[in-house]
């Protein structure tokens, strides 16, 4: 029997700033999304306001995010970790600690040199942010309603691709 955390898909289109989300493979919904300042880029150190590319999962829930709900995902990855290794962005055991955090699904460490805390979430409601404009500081942002049935549908150990 499949979980429901593997019945469904998250995919982020950058370019497209689209969010699908997919059950077994079917394209269920379609959300528009802001992205990081800095989106075109491949997140690559802390502060870039770049969104990240890659193969992730959802490692946490926030129920209480400061921008309404929250997802967490599971960035730096492994690939991440490998570049930020190569070049002295992180230490050995900041390395490991990555690898065996993405091993257990688990949250990798958040405050290393390659940044962190990178989230699907809503909107700060006392800011009103434009939806159409990107605005986070490398996150994906969705309204608030679409980010609560987001919130409602995903489980903890839902994979994502985001791609360029």
């Amino acid at each position: 029997m499949i979980s429901k955390a593997e019945a469904f898909q998250i995919i982020v289109r950058k370019q497209a700033h689209t969010l699908l989300l997919s059950l077994e493979g079917r394209l269920e919904r379609t959300y528009p999304v802001a992205l990081g300042r800095n989106w075109a880029a491949d997140k690559a150190i802390e502060g870039d306001e770049a969104t990240p590319v890659g193969e992730f999962y959802i490692c946490a829930k926030n129920p209480r995010s400061k921008y309404f709900r929250s997802l967490c995902i599971s960035y730096p990855n492994a690939e991440d970790a490998e570049r930020g290794l190569a070049a002295d962005l992180i230490t050995r055991e900041e390395h490991a600690r990555i690898l065996a955090a993405i091993r257990q699904r688990a949250t990798p460490p958040q405050r290393t040199r390659l940044g962190g805390e990178i989230y699907i979430h809503g909107h700060d409601a006392a800011q009103q942010n434009d939806p159409l404009k990107d605005w986070t500081r490398g996150c994906i942002a969705l309204e608030n309603p679409a980010m609560q049935e987001l919130y409602e549908l995903i489980s903890v150990g839902t994979p994502i691709l985001i791609t360029e």
